[in-house]
């Protein structure tokens, strides 16, 4: 009977202790997992008194206990899918089909667990205390003449308090098929307990659990390398739950033949990685996890530069020296010598020192060897490991690769800092732009003006021009000749953004710039930020077009009404008819001197209080800051301040300041075409429709709401230049009336 006994307190039953669920099985009928013990006493059992029966039968939970343990230990532990996974010499894309042919059988089995094999060790550990204690208590009993139950029950009345909760683990983790992160909250909740030895127990195996998360942090944020076989980690690759498992091998080698290793870096940096929130443990709180997912990206970035970038790097180390020169003269405080010997380092060491990766690795193995989980350790390390990624790539992004000379390059180009080349090229275009765009040969016809402006005022030394490109994208727009009445349109972006142009002027406001921007400048000028540069981009020079157009019109019919006016007098005749007609339409120029001036102070106010302060404010930001993500987003609060501030992001001001461009070109041509074409009628028109949306304008801008608010702070110097004289207040009310002529006086 203390055999029996015995035995059944390590699983083994027998004649006088049976398991319901093993005589289930020899039945043929299935047996589930079961939440109370199938370990009973023998019915047939005369010879034990009911108070013993009831001590044995409590006695034997604890060998069903111990038997499912083990059961789970084992299973968990078994390693016949490492075996069954280990490829060797195999080619890529050999591995790839291997990879789907998994894939495709990961319904049929479940799939192993690193998580659960270490949970399964600290099972182990659990379930080798108890057979040490079952091991003494048959000493105990064979050397000395002691009561058997009494003696069993003694000695093992501390797992009473532990195998029951542990059971109700490993029965809640196969019956839900919990993994990875899910298995950790599981039993971090289960810590909180008022119990001190079970709290020790469950401790010990959230322990073995942070182990495997640690490695798999060791590997991701000192190597870059995500090592997560199963799908557990809280990092995972984007594509993982997008691929198509109906692909064949063929198409798999297709694309990865199309993918370069640095078309590869630059997806993995926007979106091949991504937080899997199912797996991310409940104790580390998103930001963190969003630190590590960053952490490790920019790791592997720094472990893998382009090999583009590493060929480059002597040769242009001269260059980026003379550079790092106009870096200190674009912020407004100077570099220190120490950044500059930064960037003669950086050439000559890997852009990761070893040191660095030691000192990662090192804060991390204090981590894993601590006994407990301590939130803020983990935060603190996080955080420090976060910091020194982030270091690093501003060093990259910053010091070796210029992005204030790319900065200031897109300042140049895409926000009209050198209008003189935007003025000769408007100038040289303005003819062409008469005319709409060709289908086939539009973009070829612009590019002769813009090289021609280019040789006038590009100088050799800007470095950065040959980055810039010019585009005119398909604009399917139909313009008739009088160029008054146009459809609706989409202009298609460069770069595959796209902008919707409710009133478009005519087809040229289709040009578009493209800006060639190589790695590592790909991970701080995505596709968006460039988008965002040419949407300001169509803006501004659709406006320096509209200011320029205005002036050489009211310069051409000077310049016509100064040579009438000499042939007049050289002839001796009287007035003559064409100037007649003139003094006519005299009051429109009065209404173009409105035009000019709205839109002069337009231009002043975008490129002067939004554009240069804002440039100055990125300009402090960059000083400052050395960390890699926060100069991403002072660029991002530039970009969208440029946006904002210039309403282009305001519906309803956008579609007016469109309608005004579009009237005051509408207003020069049919003012130049006057002579030919006299149409008094239209040029009223016009004005009327101007001073209604030039009202209606002011009206908005001046109103609380926009005013008042923080996302304009210098548009009330914008509405004071506009209102210097109480010109647009009184209009508003309808107490001017500037459009039709005033019918003349009689003498």
């Amino acid at each position: 009977m203390l055999h029996e006994l015995l035995l059944a307190l390590l699983g083994f039953t027998g004649d006088l202790i049976i398991d319901e669920r093993e005589q289930l099985k020899t039945l043929g009928l299935d047996s589930p997992l079961s939440d109370e013990s199938t370990f009973k006493l023998a019915p047939d059992i005369s010879f034990i008194q009911p108070s013993e029966r009831d001590l044995i039968e409590r006695l034997i939970k604890l060998g069903f206990y111990y038997r499912e343990l083990d059961r789970f230990a084992n299973k968990s532990r078994n390693l016949s899918w490492i075996r069954s996974s280990v490829i060797t010499s195999v080619h890529p894309l050999e591995r790839a089909d291997e990879l789907l042919k998994q894939s495709s059988s990961s319904s049929e089995q479940k799939k192993p667990s690193v998580y659960r094999r270490a949970i399964a060790n600290g099972i182990v550990e659990i379930l080798s205390v108890y057979r040490s204690a079952v091991l003494h208590i048959e000493q105990k009993l064979l050397a000395e003449t002691t009561p058997i139950l009494a003696t069993v029950t003694q000695g093992l009345n501390k797992f009473f308090v532990l195998f029951p909760p542990l059971y109700e683990v490993i029965l809640e983790i196969e019956r839900d098929d919990i993994r990875g992160g899910q298995l950790l909250n599981v039993l971090n909740k289960r810590c909180h307990c008022g119990v001190p030895e079970l709290r020790a127990c469950l401790q010990r195996l959230l322990w073995h659990g942070h182990q495997v998360m640690y490695n798999q942090l060791a590997a991701w944020m000192v190597y870059g390398i995500l090592q997560d076989p199963h799908e557990e980690f809280f990092i995972k690759r984007q594509e993982d739950g997008d691929l198509d498992h109906r692909s064949s091998q063929e198409e798999i080698s297709d694309k990865l033949a199309r993918t370069s290793v640095h078309e590869t870096s630059l997806t993995d940096w926007h979106s091949g990685f991504h937080i899997s929130l199912d797996m991310l443990p409940d104790h580390i709180p998103m930001r963190l996890g969003e630190s590590v997912l960053f952490a490790g990206k920019a790791i592997r970035v720094l472990r893998n530069p382009s090999p583009a970038f590493q060929f480059q790097k002597d040769k242009s180390f001269q260059q980026t020296m003379r550079g790092s020169q106009r870096i200190r003269g674009f912020m407004h405080s100077d570099f220190s010598e120490k950044e500059t010997e930064l960037d003669a380092d950086l050439t000559g060491e890997e852009l990761l020192p070893q040191s660095e990766a030691d000192k990662i690795e090192a804060m991390l193995k204090d981590l894993k060897e601590s006994s407990e989980f301590h939130k803020r350790s983990f935060e603190c390390t996080v955080d420090s490991v976060r910091a020194i990624a982030a270091s690093h790539l501003w060093q990259l992004v910053v010091v070796r690769a210029d992005l204030n000379g790319h900065l200031k390059a897109l300042k140049d180009y895409f926000l009209l800092e050198k209008g003189d080349f935007f003025q000769c090229f408007l100038e040289e275009s303005r003819q062409l732009m008469r005319f709409p765009p060709r289908q086939s040969t539009g973009e070829a016809d612009l590019m002769v003006p813009f090289q021609l402006a280019a040789t006038k005022t590009i100088g050799e030394e800007d470095k950065y021009f040959s980055r810039v490109s010019l585009r005119l994208p398909s604009f399917g727009v139909t313009v008739r000749s009088s160029q008054a009445d146009l459809a609706r349109s989409k202009v298609a972006l460069t770069g595959k953004a796209k902008l919707t142009s409710d009133t478009s002027v005519d087809g040229w406001d289709a040009i578009a710039l493209e800006y060639s921007v190589d790695w590592p400048m790909q991970l701080f000028f995505t596709q968006e930020v460039l988008s965002k540069y040419l949407k300001v981009f169509q803006y501004l020079i659709r406006l320096k077009r509209t200011q320029m157009e205005l002036e050489k019109s009211w310069a051409s019919v000077m310049h016509q009404d100064h040579m009438d006016f000499a042939q007049h007098r050289k002839d001796g005749t009287k007035e003559s008819i064409s100037q007649q007609r003139r003094q006519g339409i005299r009051p429109m120029w009065r209404v173009r001197e409105h035009m000019a001036f709205l839109i002069r102070n337009l231009q002043f106010y975008i490129q002067v209080d939004v554009i240069e302060s804002q440039w100055k404010v990125l300009q402090t930001h960059i000083h400052d800051s050395q960390d890699f993500t926060e100069l991403v987003g002072f660029h991002q609060e530039y970009l969208s301040a440029l946006i904002s501030q210039s309403f282009l992001d305001i519906g309803a001001v956008s579609r007016i300041l469109d309608s005004i461009m579009k009237l005051c070109l509408q207003f020069c041509w049919n003012i130049e075409n006057h002579e030919s074409n006299p149409n008094t009628s239209e040029l009223e028109n016009i004005s009327e429709e101007f001073n209604q949306k030039s009202n209606s304008l002011y009206t908005i801008l001046r109103s609380s709401k926009l005013a008042g608010s923080q996302r304009a702070p210098f548009l009330r110097r914008f509405l004071l230049r506009l209102n210097f004289n109480s010109f647009y207040e009184a209009t508003t009310r309808g107490l001017l009336n500037v459009v039709r002529q005033r019918p003349a006086l009689p003498l």
